[in-house]
């Protein structure tokens, strides 16, 4: 406990682990993972939170406005790494947190806890840039097979990264899937992971090339087959940080406030209390000196 307290203290001012902590972090993170079911139990309260992408100092005004661990219960919903500059921070600390405190953090899996998506935009390079090897890429990449897919909280409200998929009807279709592996380029996992969901009903071709999008009648079909009354997700940006869509039995919660640092969104959270009222806080970016101010306009490449 205290070397992970005294790894702790150090992420929360954004030093890096060195490639050996990094080994140890990641094999005991492995054990309490393996424990974990693909639709992982939490007990409310918790707070849930959408991708994070690398923004450290977002991350740490996240922890400001949602109370401090273990003082607050959070479900992260993936989409840790990519696309900011403190991947490596920023994922070292979630892992930590999570050995730490394993009944008070919940990691699941995103996209972008892949090998094949991190080579592409951003982890993997920070890997080398900080360690000059892909040592540490490695072994977050192999623990991310081991990251719980999906979670419910309080028998009702569901939570995973992406969306709803043709393959799965009952959460049993889910708790029956392999998940240690490489995210597939199909198929139910990959689904659960790239899905959207969509104004049109039914299921339809998803323009990011993997999953589907889905229209209300699915998800309130889904809903009704598991004794749900909220579906949680993450995955989209969204510029007010959160979004209802379905008649508000599904929500878009996105973490990372001027995502990239130039879109100019806002972030937000979900608090969740033991009777299942629901209280978004939405954040702006954590101050930077020199950042030149955005405009709230989103890039059509990021949509």
């Amino acid at each position: 406990m205290d070397t992970l307290d005294g790894w702790i203290e150090r992420l929360l001012n954004c030093e890096a682990l060195t490639e050996n902590e990094v080994r140890t972090l990641t094999g005991k993170a492995r054990e309490v993972l393996m424990e974990e079911s693909n639709v992982q139990a939490v007990s409310a309260p918790v707070t849930v939170c959408g991708d994070v992408h690398g923004q450290f100092y977002d991350l740490m005004e996240l922890f400001r406005i949602g109370g401090k661990t273990p003082d607050t219960n959070y479900l992260f919903l993936g989409d840790y790494v990519d696309r900011g500059y403190y991947s490596v921070e920023v994922v070292s600390l979630l892992v930590c947190l999570k050995v730490r405190f394993p009944q008070r953090v919940f990691i699941l899996r995103g996209n972008h806890e892949s090998r094949q998506i991190t080579q592409v935009y951003g982890f993997y390079d920070e890997c080398l840039r900080k360690y000059g090897n892909a040592n540490v890429w490695k072994d977050f990449t192999d623990l991310f097979d081991y990251l719980p897919l999906t979670a419910l909280i309080n028998e009702q409200v569901f939570g995973l990264h992406g969306g709803l998929s043709p393959s799965i009807d009952y959460l049993d279709n889910i708790r029956a899937l392999d998940r240690v592996q490489e995210v597939p380029h199909e198929g139910p996992m990959c689904d659960l992971l790239w899905s959207d969901p969509d104004d049109r009903s039914g299921w339809g071709i998803s323009p990011r090339g993997a999953g589907y999008t889905f229209g209300k009648d699915v998800s309130q079909s889904f809903a009704h087959n598991n004794g749900l009354v909220l579906i949680t997700r993450a995955h989209q940006l969204v510029m007010d940080g959160y979004n209802w869509s379905h008649e508000e039995h599904v929500v878009t919660i996105f973490s990372a406030p001027n995502y990239c640092y130039r879109c100019g969104n806002e972030a937000a959270i979900l608090e969740i209390d033991e009777q299942l009222n629901y209280n978004f806080l939405t954040f702006q970016p954590a101050p930077r000196r020199g950042e030149p101010h955005v405009t709230r306009r989103t890039p059509s490449f990021l949509l």
